[in-house]
């Protein structure tokens, strides 16, 4: 069975702290029965109210059906079960909404979710953010799925739009060693928009720690370190944006 290590963080971006409102992004990663890494994070859109809790819905819902697919299957899900988890998800914020006389809209939010045991990868992908992974062969970092743009300039998608959500569902089935997935804040340091694939000087200095550092499973430290990059002068000077990464490297 393979085993994982993972450090996450999630940071405010300074726009949100100028504004005085909160975080809107939400994260999960876990390693699921049968050695299955567990990648997801979920970010609120800006112009919905309630954002943050629609990208928590989106975690929690996708969080507990991959935890009972993996307890009774050692196979990744199919996209029939994707699109069933996504429907779950949307109900959810639905139920939400109308106990509090709003609309899903006021909830919406994205996902970017990547599940892998190390021999293949999925992605299940709305709105923008990405995936990427390391090649275990090669050692070279590739996005598996990039930032999805709106009609219009600096719009997504998300998983309330109405009547079917953009989703993207990818299967990349070839050994990787590193798992990197993140929200939009995280876009402009972590993709090479002039290559259309992962910025490799990037992800080669950011998962170097975690690979050596020999920890098992969530590795405490260095998701302190990470947080506190995220929030530092560097990044935020070139995103106002709240940032979410989860990096991970298969032992």
């Amino acid at each position: 069975m393979p085993a994982w290590a993972w450090a996450a963080a999630s940071c405010r971006g300074t726009s949100h702290v100028k504004s005085g409102t909160q975080k809107q992004d939400a994260f999960t990663c876990f390693v699921a029965p049968g050695g299955f890494l567990v990648s997801l994070v979920s970010d609120g859109a800006g112009s919905a109210s309630h954002g943050g809790e629609g990208a928590s819905l989106v975690c929690r819902t996708f969080a507990t059906a991959l935890r009972r697919h993996f307890e009774a299957s050692s196979v990744l899900p199919d996209d029939q079960a994707l699109w069933q988890w996504l429907d779950g998800a949307r109900d959810r914020i639905g139920i939400a909404a109308s106990r509090r006389n709003l609309t899903p809209r006021d909830f919406a939010a994205t996902i970017v979710l990547a599940i892998t045991d190390g021999t293949a990868v999925l992605v299940a992908h709305v709105g923008d953010g990405s995936s990427v992974a390391r090649h275990a062969d090669t050692g070279t970092w590739t996005a598996l799925s990039w930032p999805a743009q709106g009609e219009y300039a600096s719009t997504t998608f998300f998983v309330t739009d109405d009547p079917v959500p953009e989703l993207r569902i990818i299967r990349l089935n070839q050994p990787i060693d590193a798992l990197a997935t993140f929200t939009d804040g995280i876009e402009r340091l972590a993709l090479d928009y002039a290559l259309g694939d992962a910025h490799q000087p990037f992800f080669r200095g950011m998962i170097a720690p975690l690979a050596n550092s020999g920890v098992l499973g969530r590795d405490d430290d260095l998701t302190g370190k990470l947080a506190v990059y995220l929030d530092s002068p560097a990044v935020c000077g070139r995103t106002d944006d709240d940032k979410t990464l989860i990096l991970a490297v298969r032992r």
